[in-house]
């Protein structure tokens, strides 16, 4: 498998495009600039199936329409956060008023809980991991040894707590009982910086002293 990182939307929030052989890809966090990304897709002939959401802030989830109805492709959410899609309110983009507050269709595929899902030729685990938002969850691909962490863990930091539904005390618990127990070589892919591992963050994360 190969992917792509790609910073998109006003926050550069990182958008992930995973890739099988053949071409066919999982678009995660499409956050805005859907040209741009369009431009990539269309460069490297690939065949998007499904987007993906870590969560549902605003600067994860502004391409989301475009790229939908471009592709024709299934749209897929934690069920916690399934109505922030809707509500410009809950998405935090009435708030931060970076563009016009986002209001999006519903999401195609609910996510409830933790489980094994195939999307295609595509095999991962959802892992919940809160705290940065309700809903977050963090994408598991063990054959491919990534993580795709959202907004819970970055490369020497963690994700901030201080907008509605945060909790800094579940996202030090998700992070630890979650991702802290992956492969140390795992590739973490954040929502924001650069690409890190597990084995990175247990060293030397100034958040995660003790792990």
């Amino acid at each position: 498998m190969k992917y792509a990182q790609i910073p998109l939307g006003p926050l550069q929030t990182n958008c992930y495009l995973l890739a099988e052989e053949g071409g066919s890809c999982l678009i995660i966090d499409p956050g805005g600039e859907d040209g741009k990304l369009n431009q990539y897709i269309n460069e490297y002939k690939l065949k998007p199936i499904a987007v993906i959401l870590t969560h549902a802030h605003f600067d994860h989830i502004g391409a989301v329409d475009a790229v939908r109805n471009k592709y024709d492709i299934p749209v897929y959410i934690h069920e916690k956060e399934a109505s922030w899609l809707l509500d410009p309110a809950l998405n935090g983009s009435q708030r931060f008023q970076y563009g016009e507050p986002i209001r999006l269709k519903p999401a195609d595929g609910i996510i409830a809980g933790e489980s094994a899902m195939q999307l295609g030729a595509f095999s991962f685990q959802v892992l919940e991991t809160p705290g940065h938002s309700p809903g977050s969850i963090s994408i598991f691909l063990k054959d491919a040894g990534i993580v795709v962490a959202g907004d819970a863990l970055f490369s020497g930091s963690i994700g901030r707590t201080d907008l509605p539904g945060g909790n800094h005390e579940q996202l030090i618990k998700s992070i630890h009982d979650k991702l802290m127990v992956l492969p140390e070589e795992t590739i973490v892919l954040p929502g924001h910086g650069p690409a890190t591992t597990v084995g990175n963050e247990m060293d030397s994360n100034p958040f995660l002293n003790g792990f």
